[in-house]
């Protein structure tokens, strides 16, 4: 095992949510009325823990979120809803039914979206197209796999390889913007945040549902929560949760591969900062080159640790979890890759991983590519059950 660990000593416990999200509806209401809507499961894996020689391992499983497997769905399809309303200054409500809503839009025209992705982002765009009778444009990179642009054009988008990185499909999917055509990127750029913002706002149901399973069954607050970076999208989501608002603040750890660690290294550099492609990881949700600009400032105030790791293990910790009951892809499994490494290679402790601490992964998706999964299942036996 190889890792990369950057101890943020400008990060603070409280950060103000105001210059990053303007004040907008709760997104859960939205989300309850989307067909196949469940919380999804919290886990507790003992095996975990005692892997990771912590008190309690709980695992947030998104394998299957709104009907897919990811949680990309949640952000897609809050961002697709607030643009529209944005855009075309049309209130929908009030609404139960995707059948009600997709009436209620029907003054906006029939619209395309447009979107670049390494898989699950996508698809979750492609199927909120279809859900509104709309066209979907997709962008993915070289290399991506054939498992993964089938299941977005199942969802009956368009899809375009474009031989060059993701970073190259965000590009190209940037010059669809027009009267009809809306682009939905969970990245921003210069004149581009608006729709970044409502991906973050939508990630946040994740968490509260995690609060309320954590009240339901009676478990401490986690005091230590990975969670994979990419953009930054995500991790941007966790933490808004986790320092606003009157809540514990646990200790915040974003993971990302070796070969696409820009997060770590525009923190390490004090600068946004891009490491050029080709990004090969089987993490492959993760392989960007540059974060998000509307995301580095929450995750240089916000995230504690930062880590990258590498391929092998990302391999383990899909078979760890796997023992632990939970079927997760290679970069839904990257939030337990980088604990399991940095405790290997003697970090624990500053990674928070203590005989008391409570530990809380994000495992974002399920098994994106199929073949991948079972080959990765197939090389060992788990030897850490959940």
């Amino acid at each position: 095992m190889t890792v990369d660990l950057l101890r943020n000593a400008g990060a603070t416990r409280d950060v103000d949510p105001a210059p990053f999200l303007a004040p907008s509806q709760d997104p859960r209401g939205f989300h309850r009325r989307l067909p196949g809507y469940a919380t999804t499961p919290l886990v507790e894996a003992p095996g975990l823990a005692d892997r990771l020689g912590v008190g309690r391992v709980l695992v947030k499983d998104e394998s299957l979120r709104l009907t897919m497997p990811s949680y990309k769905i949640l952000g897609a399809s809050w961002a697709v809803y607030r643009e529209v309303i944005d855009v075309f200054g049309i209130d929908p409500e009030p609404w139960t039914t995707v059948e009600d809503l997709r009436r209620a839009l029907r003054p906006t025209r029939r619209l395309t979206l447009s979107a670049a992705t390494d898989g699950n982002h996508g698809r979750a765009v492609a199927r909120v197209a279809a859900m509104l009778g709309w066209d979907a444009l997709v962008y993915v990179p070289k290399g991506t796999a054939a498992s993964r642009i089938e299941g977005i054009s199942s969802e009956g988008a368009t899809v375009t390889v474009i031989d060059g990185t993701y970073d190259e499909a965000v590009a190209r999917s940037a010059e669809d913007a027009s009267h009809n055509r809306l682009v939905i990127s969970d990245t921003a750029w210069p004149g581009y945040d608006r729709v970044p913002r409502r991906v973050v706002e939508g990630y946040s149901t994740i968490f509260w549902e995690v609060e309320e399973q954590i009240a339901a069954a009676g478990l401490p607050q986690p005091t230590t929560v990975a969670v994979q970076m990419g953009v930054g999208s995500l991790a941007a989501a966790t933490v808004l949760h986790y320092r606003t608002g009157d809540r514990a603040r646990p200790l915040l750890v974003g993971v990302e591969p070796t070969d696409a660690a820009c997060v770590l290294e525009s923190v390490r550099a004090g600068h946004l900062t891009e490491v050029p492609g080709p990004h090969r990881s089987i993490m492959a949700g993760l392989n960007c080159g540059l974060p998000s600009p509307l995301a580095l400032p929450l995750l240089e105030a916000g995230i504690d640790v930062f880590l990258s790791v590498d391929d092998e293990d990302a391999r383990t910790a899909v078979r760890d979890l796997a023992g632990a009951g939970v079927e997760s892809g290679e970069s839904g499994a990257a939030s337990l890759a980088g604990l399991t490494a940095a405790m290997s290679a003697g970090h624990g402790a500053e990674a928070g991983l203590g005989p008391e601490d409570t530990v809380l992964l994000i495992s974002t998706e399920g098994a994106t590519d199929p073949e991948a999964y079972r080959r990765i299942l197939a090389a060992q036996p788990a030897a850490h059950a959940g």
